[in-house]
Parts: structure tokens; C-alpha cells; sequence
């Protein structure tokens, strides 16, 4: 596997979460699994178990590759290179992205083929990981000689296509031949995605829906004419969570642990997330339904349908905690509403890991109104802690979250279709209500989401079929490998 980011060495979305999540899945399944991932400032050293020189435009960077457990069957490599690697950030600085992300993750792709074929046990299938790893089916069939591994390439994020001058296409060592609509040319530009999605023997996406939408103009972002071309090799399959590590039975962030048969300390959790957003912890506070929000502050995740409706917030009969960075108009929106009523609304700008599990347990209502979602995680990690989610239907938002049917009690959140402040107020409303006006509907609401298993082990089997599918295909395969 190739991946740009990998939890907890790096992270800046839900990729990393996949991209070390389900190696780990994979080897409980049997397989071994090796990703290869950036060793990026702050990530410590590991023991170095190779070395090579790779040349990216004209350049010959000295690379290692520093070994580390991920569990059984399954283990990291760090492609370590300095000059390229050692930045403050990952993709930017301030902002603005690095000006050579170019050759950066050329030679992520380039370096990995490298290693690979020099591994005297071959490797069945190479599966890269969103644009950074879009040029590894290229290069795999350029610079690797023999039975070629199957290719699986993986679209967690459509937006982000990684699009360059088509000057790039000789510096990188692609052929001209390729540079061609049926190949990586994108409106007279070179796009690594596009390279993944056309080299690839299979593509994936993040859930089935959003498999779907894509295909669509509205959330095509330009390339739903490229994955209608490719529709007959795309496969949606819904991310998972770490079910070990969100789990209210062990979670150690928690005050006391907590499970679908016993949710006393869902209620220590809420006054444990007052208590920490330096909210009112009292009768009245504790009464009232708590809406929680982890998310990037972008349009992306809804942010403007929020704006929108900001002014009704301290008013409506609920408490609200936030936490996360984003836009700054958006950061400062929340800062705002804090500020004009500290009794009702409270965020915390940035990340930090033991507030993003206490509003998952502490939370009575989540949040999550995407104007697009590919999967989504903190609808499943609220589902499984017992926290109601309010999200707009779409993308993995569908396929994890059931809409409450008030004549039988079924489902597990409310949903909205519309992309609009009155959908999102009129449903937000409808659950702060709920919450107050039928109690043993809301604990029944909350233990339907609590039975759904969520966990990577079934994603994982979903993906062993892809890859089994891939192999079959590929004539010339190696045999006798070491798995995945």
C-alpha cells in the first residue's frame, strides 16, 4: 500500500485513518501488508532496512526506509528523504502548497515500485491511496520487469485531484503517449488522480453511494465523465473505524466506560465535556440536549449552512461544543457565538484527541450537515458511542446513518436532503425536540445506532474480494507471494 499520511504518524483527514487501519484489518484477515508512507517531521526514526537512489526530474535523492509494526501481518515503512519530507507541514505551509509537490510524491510512488521490486518474495497487489499515489500504476508498468502485481487505486476525496503543468509529464518520467483523455491529460494538464483512476486495475471509492455520486456533475468536480468511463472497475465500500480504539466500554479519555445495556456513563461524559469546554455543569445544563461537532471548518463539511443560521443557535434549547480549524471567517464565526453566550456555546480551535472522544461520548446530538461526504467517520464513531447523528443525506452520511421512523421506532439519526439553512435548522429543531419531549424514544433511537458494526474487519473483507477479483484478471501474476 501507498499512502501519503498514516494515523498516528501523520494526519490531516480520514485517509490516514484508512491507510493504517486497514493494513491492520487485513493482517487479522491473514495477509501481510506492507505501507509505505512519508516519514514527515515529528514522525521518529525507525530501524532502516533499505536504501536507494531514486531519480524524480533530474534530481537523485538519497532515500531509506525505516521499518515498524503495525500488528500482526502488517507493517509501516518510512520513506525517509529530508529534502523533501522534513517541512513543517504535510502538503502546505501557511496555506500554500509546496511548489514541488510534484516530485514529492513522484517519488513516493516511484520509491515504493523501487523497493518492491527488489523484494525477493513478490507482492500480488500494489493499492495506492488518493492522488499522492496516482502515479504508482505508471510506474509500476514502466519500471517493473516480470509478472506485474494487480493494482487497486482508492478515491477517498474526488475534490483533491492533484493537478500540474503538463511540463511535469517528461520531468516525472511519464510518457507523452499517456498524456492522451483516455490516459492522465485533464484539460491540458497533467492530473496524478486521473493517472490512478485510468492505470489502475480497480478502483475504489469510500462507500457505495458516493461511488454513485461521482459519477454525477453535481459532485464530479470535473471528473464524472472519467469515472462513468470506468464505472464497469468501481467499487464503493464503506470505510471502518477502530473499533479497539472508539469503543465507550474501554475508551481511557472517558470518566467511566459505558455500553449500549448500561448508558450511565454517557452522562459522566457529558459533564466531563462541560467541564473541559468551561461550560455550566448544573441541573439545567445536564437537562438540556448537547449538540457536538468535530470538523473541518469548510464549506465542505456544511459550514455555511451553520453561518447561515448562526444567529438562531444561542436561542435554540441546546448546548453546543465545537472543535476543530478550518477557515478563518468560520473559526471566527464560532469564536463569536461564544463569546456573545459562554453559558450555551463553546469551541476549541485545533485538534486534540481526548475532546474529540469526550464530545463523541459526551454529546447527545452530532452534528454533520456535508454539502458532500465521501464516508464520513464521526457519524460511525457517534453511532457507536450513543450520540445521535443530524447529517444531510449524502455520500457515506446514507450508508451509515437510517433515518428515524417515528411509527416504529426504528432507525439511528435524522437526515436532511436539501442543501439549505432551513433544512438544517428544521431538523436540528426536530431532534432537540425529540430529545425533550420523548426520552424513551431517544434511548431507543441511541441503542439502534450502538447494535451496528462499523469495524474495519468487514470493510476489510470487502476489499479482499477487489483484490481477488484484480488477481484473477491480471495474467502473469506472481505466484507463490507474500499476499497483499
Amino acid at each position: 500500500m501507498i499512502a501519503s499520511e498514516a494515523y498516528p504518524f501523520s494526519k490531516t483527514g480520514g485517509l490516514a485513518d484508512v491507510a493504517a487501519a486497514l493494513p491492520r484489518a487485513l493482517g487479522r484477515l491473514g495477509h501481510e501488508v506492507t505501507l509505505i508512507t512519508p516519514r514527515y517531521r515529528g514522525v521518529a526514526a525507525a530501524t532502516v532496512v533499505d536504501t536507494s537512489r531514486i531519480e524524480v526530474a533530474g534530481t537523485w535523492f538519497e532515500v531509506a526506509f525505516g521499518e515498524a509494526s503495525l500488528g500482526p501481518g502488517a507493517r509501516v515503512l518510512f520513506l525517509d528523504c529530508p529534502l523533501l519530507f522534513d517541512r513543517p507541514g504535510i502538503y502546505n505551509e501557511g496555506g500554500v502548497d509546496y511548489g514541488d509537490n510534484a516530485v514529492r510524491f513522484a517519488l513516493l510512488s516511484a520509491a515504493a515500485i523501487d523497493w518492491m521490486s527488489r523484494q525477493p518474495v513478490p507482492f500480488h497487489v500494489v493499492h495506492g491511496h488518493d492522488w499522492q499515489a496516482g502515479l504508482a500504476p505508471v510506474y509500476l508498468r514502466d519500471r517493473f520487469a516480470g509478472g506485474l502485481p494487480a493494482t487497486v487505486f482508492t478515491i477517498h476525496n474526488l475534490a483533491y485531484q492533484g493537478i500540474v503543468d503538463k511540463a511535469w509529464v517528461p520531468l516525472l518520467g511519464l510518457r507523452w503517449e499517456d498524456y492522451t483523455l483516455d490516459g492522465f491529460e485533464f484539460y491540458d494538464r497533467l492530473s496524478f488522480l486521473k493517472a490512478g483512476v485510468n492505470f489502475a486495475d480497480a478502483v475504489t471509492t469510500v462507500s457505495a453511494t458516493y461511488a454513485d455520486e461521482i459519477q454525477r456533475p453535481e459532485y464530479g468536480y470535473g471528473f464524472d465523465g472519467v469515472m462513468r468511463a470506468r464505472r464497469a472497475h468501481l467499487t464503493g465500500i464503506l470505510n471502518g473505524i477502530d473499533a479497539e480504539e472508539w469503543d465507550p466500554r474501554r475508551d481511557p479519555y472517558l470518566p467511566q466506560p459505558y455500553d449500549r445495556d448500561d448508558l450511565g456513563g454517557k452522562a459522566a461524559a457529558k459533564r466531563a465535556l462541560l467541564e473541559t469546554y468551561g461550560l455550566p455543569v448544573d441541573d439545567e445544563t445536564m437537562a438540556r440536549p448537547l449538540v457536538g461537532m468535530v470538523s473541518r471548518m469548510v464549506d465542505q463539511k456544511g459550514l455555511d449552512l451553520i453561518a447561515a443560521i448562526a444567529g438562531e443557535l444561542p436561542y435554540m434549547d441546546a448546548t453546543f461544543t465545537v472543535l476543530g480549524t478550518g477557515e478563518a471567517r468560520y473559526q471566527d464565526m464560532w469564536r463569536e457565538l461564544a463569546s456573545w453566550r459562554p453559558d450555551r456555546i463553546s469551541v476549541y480551535i485545533g485538534y486534540d484527541e481526548r475532546r474529540a472522544h469526550l464530545v463523541e461520548a459526551g454529546a447527545d446530538i452530532f452534528m454533520m450537515p456535508s454539502r458532500y461526504e465521501p464516508c464520513g467517520l464521526n457519524q460511525m464513531y457517534s453511532l457507536r458511542y450513543g450520540t445521535v447523528p443530524v447529517v444531510r443525506a449524502v455520500g457515506g452520511l446514507v450508508d451509515t446513518v437510517r433515518p428515524y421512523n417515528p411509527r416504529n421506532g426504528q432507525g439511528t439519526g435524522f437526515l436532511f436532503s436539501h442543501y439549505s439553512p432551513d433544512a438544517l435548522r428544521a431538523t436540528l429543531q426536530a431532534a432537540i425536540a425529540m430529545y425533550r419531549g420523548n426520552r424513551k424514544a431517544w434511548t431507543r433511537l441511541q441503542k439502534n445506532g450502538m447494535r451496528k458494526d462499523f469495524s474495519w474487519d468487514r470493510s476489510a473483507g470487502e476489499y479482499v474480494k477487489v483484490y481477488k477479483g484484480v488477481m484473477a484478471t491480471r495474467q502473469g501474476r506472481p505466484t507463490g507471494g507474500r499476499g497483499i
